[in-house]
């Protein structure tokens, strides 16, 4: 008797990715993804929304959701964030919850935020241990909820994510793909260019001024026989800070852009001419119109 292959045989669905700031969700993300669509920093709560990223093979399509690292709010923009983290979970077909194995402690936190669904522990960061000093930690989080899967992963040398992928398209519905099969994310080429800049200024910058800072691509204009022009506006709540952002003689805006214009050339495959603007928007992270005018749903 001959197969019959139909949609029957494909299985697609949502996956979100949750657990506490630095536990290495945006690295799981872009290892599964095997290019850079969330951006990665060594400082936690670098991720403020959900980032959408496409897993597509010829038999099933995984629709990637990286929350923000679950906190308790302190301000507006937080409260957003945490209500991002809500509405992921809610809206997933499987849960894919992080834990560090460098962390004894249990992050009883986000597990709040587990719902009754199929549900994977990946103990990320196995590079960095004794494989065996796990199990304790393996063992509280089962006698807490009960996973289907445990699975110990490195998301920085991308050991074991093929068996994450395997472990999470079995538990996908079947179902035709929601997106093209070529597509890699939901988001537009100017949400990611803001993110890459996002990404510059964290690295260049310490204590608050990361965590003050907003991008906005006020233009994106692709141009025929010349560099594509992107303006960008980064928005910080005090003039102190845009003092510090823009540097003696614009010398620390400028090795921002020069880091950024070249991500973004390699990200959009287009010769790029970038140019940064401060602006200071006092409280933004507080006031409910800025967070929405800046995408956040509050």
């Amino acid at each position: 008797m001959s197969e019959h292959h139909g949609e029957n045989d494909h299985r697609s669905g949502y996956a979100a990715i949750i657990g506490k700031p630095n536990v290495g969700k945006s690295t799981l993300l872009n290892a599964i993804l095997g290019q850079k669509i969330s951006i990665v920093t060594n400082k936690p709560q670098t991720t403020r929304r959900r980032v959408l990223g496409i897993l597509s093979e010829e038999k099933y399509q995984i629709v990637l959701l990286d929350t923000p690292g679950v906190i308790d709010p302190r301000y507006g923009l937080q409260k957003a964030m945490m209500k991002d983290v809500k509405t992921a979970t809610h809206d997933a077909d499987i849960l894919v919850f992080m834990a560090d194995a460098t962390l004894e402690r249990l992050d009883t936190r986000t597990m709040t935020f587990l719902k009754d669904r199929p549900s994977i522990l990946v103990i990320n960061k196995m590079d960095l241990v004794n494989p065996e000093t796990v199990l304790p930690l393996v063992e509280s989080y089962m006698g807490e909820h009960t996973f289907d899967e445990v699975i110990p992963v490195s998301a920085l040398k991308k050991k074991n994510i093929d068996l994450l992928v395997r472990e999470i398209v079995a538990r996908l519905p079947e179902g035709p793909p929601f997106y093209p099969k070529d597509m890699i994310s939901e988001q537009p080429e100017r949400f990611f260019v803001s993110e890459i800049i996002r990404e510059k200024i964290f690295q260049k910058f310490r204590q608050e001024i990361p965590y003050s800072t907003a991008v906005n691509i006020v233009l994106f204009e692709e141009r025929e026989g010349e560099k594509d022009l992107i303006d960008a506006e980064i928005v910080v709540e005090r003039s102190s800070q845009k003092g510090i952002l823009i540097g003696k003689g614009g010398k620390s805006l400028k090795s921002v852009g020069t880091a950024a214009r070249q991500d973004i050339e390699s990200f959009i495959g287009r010769p790029v001419f970038l140019r940064l603007h401060v602006k200071v928007r006092s409280n933004w992270r507080d006031s409910d119109s800025y967070l929405r005018s800046f995408g956040y749903k509050t």
